[in-house]
């Protein structure tokens, strides 16, 4: 599932892309794609003008006017920016079209997932998707951060998966984090110490930084607007690394399954505390 770097790539991508274009044709491929939205909805976004494209944890947001599109990517979906003579396969899902222009905007999603939501522009903060959300990762301060963890009794790797605690980081980028804080993803968040959780903190914002500057990891479906693969698949250190020797010190890189989900961490480097 593309994560907080991948979402802030493709929004950049569509920014430098749509931002400013009008709305010429909506067409949905896939009912049920829409989420509390019907095919009127989408078809009143003719002659509107798309007046910023930006992210919310792992949901990039297309204002059109009046009017704002909730795109969720889930596992698989992905955005084309192409031309009307590259044809479209089977796993497109809405095609976007505007006003004197050829290119056109393409969703695609194989495993179909992914969902579209339209609503007013004065109702995205308090709808259901975006309310729920935590604080960014990138924005949150060391000292809130520091705050909501403490009296948290959940495994590390679990909380910062929990959008309602961060928005936007996954599977990925909460195994480098840990990794880069040295931190056991068994750990309870409640018996981190102050040292430690400042630490977490930094890790995030460095392995998110890093992530973004090289366009995220191409790792199954991601792509970028354009097609472009990310970069920091070939620098993950653990992610993905089972059995391999670890980058720093050499061990076995472990794969163990947590809360439902494949986690991979270096056991010497992330020593479990006793």
């Amino acid at each position: 599932m593309p994560e907080l770097p991948e979402v802030e790539t493709i929004a950049a991508g569509l920014r430098s892309r749509v931002v400013g274009l009008v709305v010429g044709r909506v067409e949905v491929f896939l009912p049920k794609l829409l989420r509390a939205t019907s095919a009127e909805d989408l078809a009143a976004l003719s002659g509107a003008a798309v007046t910023g494209v930006r992210r919310r944890g792992k949901i990039l947001i297309l204002e059109c006017g009046p009017r704002t599109l909730l795109f969720h990517l889930k596992m698989t979906g992905q955005f084309l920016w192409v031309g009307p003579d590259v044809p479209a396969d089977g796993h497109t899902r809405l095609v976007m079209r505007f006003v004197g222009l050829r290119e056109e905007l393409r969703f695609r999603d194989v495993r179909k997932f992914g969902f579209l939501r339209s609503l007013a522009a004065e109702d995205v903060a308090s709808c259901s998707e975006i309310a729920r959300l935590g604080p960014e990762p990138l924005e949150v301060s060391r000292p809130d951060f520091e705050s909501r963890l403490r009296g948290r009794r959940g495994r590390l790797k679990s909380l910062l998966l929990d959008q309602r605690f961060l928005a936007g980081v996954g599977n990925i980028y909460a195994d480098e984090m840990l990794f880069a804080a040295r931190l056991d993803p068994r750990l309870s968040a409640s018996r981190l110490r102050p040292d430690e959780a400042g630490g977490l903190w930094k890790a995030m914002r460095s392995v998110l930084r890093r992530a973004v500057a090289v366009g995220g990891s191409s790792v199954r479906d991601y792509r970028g607007v354009g097609g472009e693969l990310g970069d920091f698949q070939t620098r993950h250190r653990v992610y993905g690394r089972a059995g391999r020797p670890c980058l720093r010190c050499g061990a076995p890189v472990r794969r163990l399954v947590l809360g439902g989900r494949s986690t991979f961490f270096c056991p010497a480097c992330q020593r479990r505390r006793r």
